[in-house]
């Protein structure tokens, strides 16, 4: 979901409570607050050598003692829209930041309301190779399980076709 449609649900549903579930089914802390709206814009080459760029909105949550606090979906539209000129498009898919145990992100997938409340759902992130075609190209399934014999300096043991391999031009 972007900047735009995230605006749009929440404006869509004044005044309704919010609440963040997050991939697992566990959902954030009802009287979390929102301590940061960022722009984050990542450029990064992949293994392939291509150099790429990915940016997003991230909402940082924070969850504190004050458990009276509970933020609505009106006091989260104006915090956007105050935080405006810190996002460079509305295009922006948006990501919560949210912290047990370790600090993690999860992109917003989705948003439902029951007249009462409005349920943001997260997804999770996942790593990839971008590079597919240079180095991690799928094997044919004859292939698949085919192992090299013998490791030795100039034949390294690794699956025909696998990721990563000497000769593959990557990493």
């Amino acid at each position: 979901m972007n900047v735009e449609q995230f605006l749009g649900l929440l404006e869509a549903h004044p005044q309704q409570a919010l609440r963040i579930v997050l991939p697992n089914g566990e959902t954030v802390a009802p009287h979390f607050h929102i301590t940061e709206v960022g722009h984050v814009a990542k450029s990064f080459m992949d293994c392939g050598g291509t150099r790429r760029k990915t940016e997003s909105c991230l909402l940082q949550t924070w969850v504190y003692s004050d458990v009276d606090h509970r933020l609505e979906t009106a006091k989260l539209a104006n915090i956007l829209r105050i935080a405006g000129d810190i996002l460079p498009s509305l295009d922006l898919p948006v990501e919560i930041e949210h912290e047990v145990g370790v600090v993690s992100q999860y992109p917003v997938t989705a948003g439902r309301s029951d007249g009462h409340t409005l349920t943001l759902t997260t997804g999770l992130k996942h790593t990839a190779c971008l590079a597919m075609d240079l180095c991690c190209a799928p094997a044919a399934p004859e292939a698949a399980d085919a192992v090299a014999p013998i490791a030795t300096a100039d034949k390294p043991r690794v699956k025909a076709g696998s990721c990563c391999s000497p000769t593959s031009g990557c990493c």
